[in-house]
């Protein structure tokens, strides 16, 4: 959810939005967005050095890739516990499954503007 479409939510609801990640996921994410941070680092290094493109397009690579896994988490604890819990009691189901959809489409790279 963008940052408009969550103040939004809030002023409707006047309750804070949040997320819900299992316990075991979000000390992997955290090491894996740990990791990410520095590798992201290396690559500005090896740009500020001017090492051969091809070597920092790998490095590159593998930080998408990462960030890949990352999403793919999130987005799995997403269906499994917010989208499911909606559909379950009935409440907003309609409006978790569009959600969920426009969030896969921009994960995979669906929506084009």
């Amino acid at each position: 959810m963008n940052r408009e479409s969550r103040e939004e939510h809030e002023s409707l609801t006047e309750a804070p939005l949040h997320g819900y990640i299992k316990a075991d996921h979000k000390d992997k994410l955290a090491n894996r967005l740990k990791r990410i941070e520095g590798q992201v680092r290396g690559v500005e290094r090896m740009v500020e050095r001017e090492d051969y493109c091809v070597d920092v397009l790998t490095q590159i690579s593998s930080i998408i890739a990462a960030a890949e896994r990352v999403a793919s988490i999130l987005l799995r604890d997403h269906i499994e516990h917010c989208v499911r819990e909606s559909i379950e009691s009935g409440e907003d189901s309609d409006e978790k499954l569009d959600e969920v959809t426009k969030a896969i489409e921009r994960f995979l790279k669906l929506e084009r503007s």
